[in-house]
């Protein structure tokens, strides 16, 4: 049996050995999710924060979320500068990625197809603009797999030459802390997901 790593150590170690400010890339997929990691990860980086999420359906629940990261960036307290960048809304990009995997069932492969999109997104935007390292906001998720979030992008980083933030972000309280920093900035906290098939699993 595998063993299973744990990457908050990892970060907690890496986070002692940071030199300066690094440039961080971080894809975000939504404020509840973000809250914290925005908190935590702006004492260590200056952070451009990416919500690209072609999975979201309908172009309604993208936009509402879009709209509550933006405001909340505009909000939070944090250390080093946060810039936001929204990115273009393609459905279809999601649709092709996952076909022939609608019937899977939550959790499984239809959502590692769609861990990789979006995260390959970052590591490329993150490689092309000089970005130290990229990671993503989802691992703070209780069902979200950290394990093989963490592994997608390591493979990326090894693709794209640019560093990936080892990272489990509902560790250490962090799950809990969105929470908080949700209900105390009122924040929107959707009940799915985001894509129609969790959608109509929820």
């Amino acid at each position: 049996m595998e063993q299973k790593i744990n990457y908050q150590r990892k970060l907690d170690e890496l986070l002692k050995t940071l030199d300066g400010t690094p440039r961080l890339l971080l894809h975000s997929c939504c404020a509840p999710c973000s809250s914290y990691c925005l908190e935590y990860l702006s004492r260590y980086f200056s952070i451009t924060d990416l919500f690209y999420n072609p999975n979201i359906f309908p172009k309604e629940e993208f936009d509402k979320r879009a709209e509550e990261l933006r405001r909340l960036v505009g909000v939070l307290p944090v250390k080093n500068p946060v810039t936001l960048i929204v990115d273009e809304y393609d459905p279809e990009e999601f649709f092709a990625a996952v076909k022939g995997l609608e019937n899977c069932a939550e959790g499984g492969e239809r959502c590692f197809i769609c861990y990789r999109l979006r995260l390959e997104r970052a590591a490329k935007y993150a490689a092309e603009h000089g970005f130290d390292y990229f990671c993503s906001t989802l691992s703070i998720s209780p069902l979200k797999n950290a394990q093989r979030l963490n592994e997608i992008g390591g493979e990326l980083s090894e693709i794209y030459k640019v560093e990936h933030l080892p990272n489990d972000f509902k560790k250490k309280g962090g799950y809990l802390r969105s929470i908080e920093l949700s209900r105390e900035y009122g924040l929107y906290r959707q009940n799915y997901c985001g894509c129609v098939f969790s959608k109509a699993a929820r």
